[in-house]
């Protein structure tokens, strides 16, 4: 009895490891969510157009995310704007942290945008001078 017990135990547990593992190399089969660390030792390493491609592809993931952040923070920026100004409110006002969180997501947009561009460029370097001789 204490056998088939502790057996069951360990195939509970298996079967549960092998969800993870299966949710986990699901998850990282999504190239436009890379963390930052991975993006800058792919920068490194890249040296094909396809590892540029790629890097274009995750920067443009990235950039279409912070301007999805940046929609959010301005529909919550729109809703704490006062219906008149009341300049006697303490500093920082929760509509100035929100202000702030919105300009900064489109910095990062920017950011991500300008990067997606330079290595679009390097995946493709002669396309474009072709395309401006034509």
């Amino acid at each position: 009895m204490n056998r088939r017990l502790i057996a069951t135990g360990i195939l509970t547990l298996a079967f549960v490891g092998m969800g993870t593992a299966q949710n986990a190399v699901a998850a990282g089969e999504d190239d436009s969510h890379v963390k930052p660390a991975q993006l800058k030792r792919m920068a490194r390493e890249a040296h094909t157009p396809e590892q540029y491609r790629t890097l274009a592809d995750s920067y443009e993931a990235q950039q279409q995310d912070y301007l999805k952040q940046a929609a959010d923070a301005k529909r919550q920026w729109i809703q704490l704007l006062p219906p008149t100004g009341n300049l006697n409110a303490k500093y920082p006002r929760p509509v100035d942290n929100a202000k702030s969180v919105y300009e900064h997501y489109l910095e990062k947009a920017s950011e991500a945008g300008a990067l997606s561009a330079k290595y679009a460029q390097l995946a493709d370097p002669g396309g474009a001078t072709t395309q401006q001789r034509m």
